[in-house]
């Protein structure tokens, strides 16, 4: 009852407006005839009004102009107005030619009263609009505006629109907007609700310059969208802003909208290093991926690490119906559990202390909690350390993933897909040899039409998790260097942690909206490699620290100058926009005997020999002649 109230008043009022702009309009005309009120074949005054009224809200009642809010009032609404208005003083022309053949109508009405409903009808709108926005009390808070920080926005217009807009709802002053750095020259000198284009994004420093001229230089730079994007920044602009103690922000991304369902602007924050490295981020089908999570119970191993963890946020975010987060690290599993629970307070949440090399606790734990999905990300991933430590990377890697696996299928879960790397392509070290048997482990896993389904996810390496190259260049540059490269030719695939998170989500509705049976390997186009020492530089430069070298320390044992994202005895079919399928026919399935005899030296504990062992079922697995571990060389090949 009250919204039909609400929408009535709307009606009558432009009813109302529309009376008052024809009686202005009438009575403002030059020559004004007499009107006959008792005359017969003559309309007075009044019937003349209140039929123009009566036209015009037939016109609102058929556009729907009261569904229409006055405060959200924008140009599509101020078309529609006007088509009211012109269809309006049509018909009523027509009606009073009917009537009486016009007598007694100044002509000029006709052209002035359209008008003047417009002009109001629009007017009482756009006022409705400014006090929602708090638009006018500018006029009132002009020190205010003065004392808050200054702030330069750089990115294109449309999006400098949508972000001023979305601050005058929010009535946020922490930052008095200074300008705006646009992205295409024909921009400059417009302005942008009140912030003036002052340059364009290739003319940065001369922009910066007569800021600074004019006393306005900024405290912080807000990047209306992601750095990648913004062809011609370059990161000795971005290290030099830093080193001015200008703050670097951005607005949030889709995947943390998302997560605050209901908020129209969420609070900027400081840009990550490896942000501004990324290349631009690939759009996923989000959709079939809530279809594939609304109301699920979803299980994620090594939920306490850095693509476990984006997969928790995420699933909770897509609103699951119960997150069991599984890890052996207690600090670990501690942090992301209460980080879960203060996000989404409304997702029952569970954390299971476990390692995954426990067969009979991981099966335990399965079957108590009854997971629908299981998203296995435990694993151990530091080269140099697994590389040390044969026997630990094949208990974890290997006998982990199969104790998932079994423990999966044991309790009736629905998916369950594996987090895999390009190390596991033609592997030379232990680590990726792990990861390769790992992905074997997958594939051996066959299903019926009603049982588990097993697919893996292989991508390169990641910006900004546990033990890349990110961080560590990163605290070797705050301590004053040297950065440390191994070789100046080396090169990686890199993407972002939330991306190799969506891939995760996706292969596994891809996975789970098709009818095959049989395991599969999914594989992201990961665009061209990124050179190390190119990496270095760029962090360096972003840095705005002077004077940090970097030191060539030589490739260390097993590590290769490029990676693939293929096998040779592989190749990739397209399955969705930028995702692959990988098709392999492994020589030799793996078996539990197989894992029973690798188990068996693994606990003799001899390293040699359990780094034998190792590559020779590789080898089995990608139809070679057993030939015992590579050497402890150099690889310069992918």
């Amino acid at each position: 009852m009250e919204r039909m109230a609400v929408r009535a008043q709307t009606v009558v009022f432009d009813v109302l407006l529309a009376a008052a702009a024809f009686a202005v309009a009438f009575f403002v005309t030059p020559t004004q005839p007499q009107l006959g009120f008792g005359e017969v074949g003559a309309l007075s005054f009044f019937q003349l009004a209140a039929l123009y009224a009566a036209i015009a809200g037939a016109f609102t009642l058929i556009f729907r102009r009261e569904l229409s809010p006055w405060r959200y009032v924008s140009i599509p609404d101020a078309l529609v107005l006007a088509r009211c208005a012109v269809l309006t003083v049509g018909v009523f022309l027509l009606a009073v030619f009917v009537l009486d053949r016009g007598k007694g109508l100044p002509r000029a009405t006709l052209v002035m009263a359209p008008l003047f409903q417009m002009v109001a009808s629009m007017g009482v709108r756009i006022v409705r609009r400014a006090l929602h926005e708090h638009a006018l009390e500018s006029f009132s808070d002009l020190k205010s505006l003065t004392q808050a920080p200054s702030l330069l926005l750089i990115g294109p217009p449309s999006l400098a629109d949508t972000y001023l807009r979305d601050v005058a709802r929010s009535h946020d002053r922490a930052y008095t907007p200074v300008g705006i750095i646009g992205t295409d020259r024909r921009d400059v000198g417009q302005q942008v609700r009140g912030v003036c284009i002052i340059e364009a994004l290739d003319r940065l420093d001369e922009a910066l310059a007569d800021l600074r001229r004019w006393n306005r230089y900024p405290r912080a730079v807000l990047f209306l969208e992601e750095p990648g994007k913004l062809k011609g920044l370059t990161a000795d602009q971005l290290g030099r802003l830093k080193n001015d103690g200008i703050r670097l922000l951005r607005l949030p991304s889709i995947v943390e909208l998302s997560q605050h369902d209901g908020l129209t602007l969420l609070p900027m924050r400081d840009i990550n290093i490896e942000e501004l490295l990324a290349r631009e981020p690939i759009e996923l089908d989000r959709r079939a991926v809530g279809r594939l999570i609304q109301g699920q119970r979803v299980l994620i191993t090594g939920a306490g690490g850095s693509i476990g963890g984006e997969l928790c946020r995420q699933v909770a975010a897509f609103g699951c119906g119960q997150l069991i987060l599984l890890d052996f690290s207690e600090t670990a599993l501690f942090e992301i559990e209460r980080e879960i629970r203060e996000i989404y307070p409304h997702i029952s949440v569970k954390a299971v202390l476990c390692d995954v090399r426990d067969a009979a606790r991981i099966d335990a734990a399965f079957h108590r909690e009854r997971p629908d999905l299981v998203f296995h990300a435990a694993a151990l991933k530091h080269v140099s350390m697994v590389e040390h430590h044969p026997s630990e990377g094949i208990l974890t890697n290997v006998l982990g993933t199969w104790n998932v696996a079994e423990a999966a299928r044991a309790c009736g879960a629905t998916q369950m897909v594996l987090i895999s790397t390009d190390k596991a392509v033609d592997p030379t070290n232990v680590m990726g040899a792990t990861k390769r048997l790992a992905e074997a482990v997958i594939q051996a896993q066959q299903s019926t039409n009603d049982g588990t389904r097993f697919s893996a996810v292989r991508f390169g390496n990641v910006l900004g998790s546990n033990g890349s190259v990110v961080p560590i260049f990163k605290s070797q540059i705050e301590r004053g260097g040297p950065v440390t490269v191994t070789h100046p030719e080396m090169t990686r695939f890199f993407m972002t942690i939330p991306e190799a998170a969506q891939l995760v989500l996706h292969a596994t509705a891809t996975c789970h909206e098709d009818d095959s049976p049989t395991s599969r390997l999914f594989l992201l186009e990961m665009g061209e490699p990124v050179r190390i020492m190119d990496l270095a530089q760029q962090m360096i430069a972003l840095s705005g620290r002077k004077g940090v070298e970097i030191e060539i320390t030589g490739l260390r044992p097993g590590e290769k100058l490029t990676e693939a994202l293929l096998d040779e005895t592989e190749f990739a079919v397209t399955c969705a926009p930028k995702v692959l399928e990988v098709i392999t026919n492994s020589a030799v399935r793996v078996t539990p005997r197989h894992l029973e005899d690798l188990a068996a030296v693994v606990q003799v504990g001899d390293i040699e020999a359990v780094r034998g062992a190792l590559f020779d079922l590789v080898a089995q697995v990608r139809g070679e002649k057993p030939v015992g571990p590579p050497n402890l060389r150099v690889v310069a090949g992918g």
